[in-house]
């Protein structure tokens, strides 16, 4: 499967953009890849937010992924959904939305990463690569190094890499393996949101 090289995280953190027009902002600047991100939100707002991002994405040709919530990506058609480690199992995220979505999950090691890949993930993310403000409780960043064990020991699985990912370390984050990078503060914060964007798309 090919993945898009950005895979844009639409997730206002602290800077009290609207969503919507967050998600708008990634796909005028070229993202064809976003995956909702709203930890705060009650199911009924992710529900709302998701319903309006959807044929957005759907209008750009770009993928459109919900964060830990298979329900939801399922209720809106959404293209796949994004789990946790704590989230549901892979395989009980497939029954809930059938054989076409995708199904990702976050793994910090090579051992989650070889059970999500095992468990027929369609992608799998790897991080934090390097420090981030972006998720409470962060992990300790694990570096390139992570990233080019999991690319030797799963040579056919696609990876995206996550964690404190900028316009700069990005180059280096792809040539260490990832097939795609996760981004959210980088963009979220920027003062031009879809101008950040083809910056990073021209770095990659």
């Amino acid at each position: 499967m090919r993945f898009p090289p950005l895979y844009a995280i639409v997730d206002p953190l602290d800077t009290a953009r609207d969503p919507v027009a967050l998600a708008q902002m990634l796909l005028a600047g070229g993202a064809r890849l976003l995956q909702l991100r709203l930890k705060q939100a009650s199911s009924g707002e992710l529900l709302a937010v998701a319903k309006a991002v959807q044929p957005l994405a759907q209008a750009h040709g770009a993928r459109f992924l919900v964060n830990d919530r298979p329900d939801v990506a399922r209720a809106v058609g959404a293209d796949g959904v994004h789990l946790g480690q704590d989230d549901l199992p892979i395989a009980a995220a497939r029954r809930v939305l059938g054989p076409g979505p995708l199904v990702g999950i976050s793994t910090h090691d090579l051992g989650e990463a070889r059970v999500a890949a095992a468990a027929g993930a369609d992608y799998v993310a790897i991080g934090p690569i390097y420090a981030t403000t972006s998720k409470e409780k962060a992990l300790a960043p694990r570096g390139l190094e992570l990233m080019r064990v999991v690319r030797a020991a799963l040579p056919a699985t696609t990876l995206v890499a996550i964690g404190g990912i900028t316009a700069e370390t990005a180059p280096a984050v792809r040539a260490a393996g990832a097939d795609a990078v996760a981004v959210i503060g980088a963009l979220t914060r920027a003062p031009d949101v879809a101008a950040a964007v083809r910056e990073l798309l021209a770095r990659l």
